[in-house]
């Protein structure tokens, strides 16, 4: 604790980016900011940023112990809140993660309701289909279909997940409906595809019968972009083969119908992912649990889609 004091400069000047500005903010002089970031350094035995005249830029060993500090400094500033205002405080900001298709159309409002609740909470939340950011981004809460490999993350299971086939009703005027996974061959599909490639088998099974098909890319629509895979069946481009979670807001409003339901399809698991052994905040805590609930009262609706 001797150099708090040392270290709020350190993380002051990364944001601010530049040492003098994180000093007026402390109240300190510019010989005396330098002074004391020349002592952390001396004693961490590492060089934190390279320095010009002009320019303050942090360095590989800097950025990495940055995020440690700002993770430090979180807990103590979160321990005080509790300490002043009591059990009920939570505040703070959350750096939050999910896939492009359920963070556009589902969590984002989900996270307005939570801010009725807990207005003081902020968001920063990034949209991505893959994991590998994760870390690198300093992400507190990820939601992601499945478990990573990576043992660094906490899976928290929240919900069952179903992949459905789905299509718009002006798209089944105009084409038919398909009664087996074999008809599909007859109708334009449109296909996500990500670093692993593209997710073109589709697998149904009915009463342990297994159908298998596998939609030729050339004459699919294809996307690394699960909302655009979505957008394009809306408005009526294909057949896509989509998580229940993405598109339940399309359902209830008639934008999309699901196709063969009695062929059921594999889905993985919704999962809140954070990083393991990590200070876990009361804003953060607050979340999941809101997530939780979130989650199950919702299952309970999409559920009269799939019977």
């Amino acid at each position: 604790m001797d150099n708090l004091g040392d270290i709020r400069l350190f993380v002051e000047a990364a944001d601010l980016g530049g040492l003098s500005a994180a000093g007026r903010k402390l109240g300190l002089s510019p010989a005396a900011a330098s002074a004391r970031l020349v002592k952390l350094e001396s004693e961490l035995h590492t060089r934190l940023f390279e320095r010009t005249t002009r320019h303050l830029r942090l360095t590989d060993e800097g950025r990495t112990y940055l995020a440690y500090c700002q993770q430090a400094l979180q807990a103590l500033d979160d321990g005080h809140a509790f300490l002043q205002a009591g059990k009920s405080v939570v505040r703070g900001k959350v750096r939050i993660s999910a896939t492009s298709d359920f963070g556009r159309h589902v969590l984002k409002i989900w996270l307005d309701e939570f801010n009725t609740q807990y207005p003081e909470v902020r968001f920063a939340l990034v949209l991505s289909d893959s994991l590998s950011n994760l870390l690198q981004d300093d992400i507190d809460l990820a939601i992601r279909f499945g478990v990573p490999q990576d043992s660094s993350f906490v899976a928290r299971p929240l919900a069952s997940n179903r992949r459905v086939l789905c299509a718009s009703p002006g798209y089944l005027v105009k084409h038919g409906t398909p009664e087996h996974p074999r008809d599909l061959a007859r109708f334009d599909c449109i296909v996500l595809s990500s670093a692993a490639g593209p997710a073109n088998d589709w697998r149904f099974t009915q009463n342990g019968k297994v159908e298998n098909y596998t939609v030729p890319l050339a004459d699919a629509r294809e996307t690394n972009d699960g909302a655009v895979a979505r957008e394009w069946a809306v408005h009526g481009h294909g057949i896509a083969m989509k998580s229940i979670w993405d598109i339940g807001a399309d359902l209830r409003a008639g934008r999309l119908n699901i196709l063969l339901p009695e062929w059921r399809s594999s889905g993985e698991p919704v999962h809140a992912l954070y990083q393991r052994n990590r200070y876990m905040a009361p804003r953060l805590r607050a979340l999941l649990d809101f997530l939780i609930r979130r989650f199950a009262e919702e299952s309970s609706h999409l559920d009269e889609y799939l019977n």
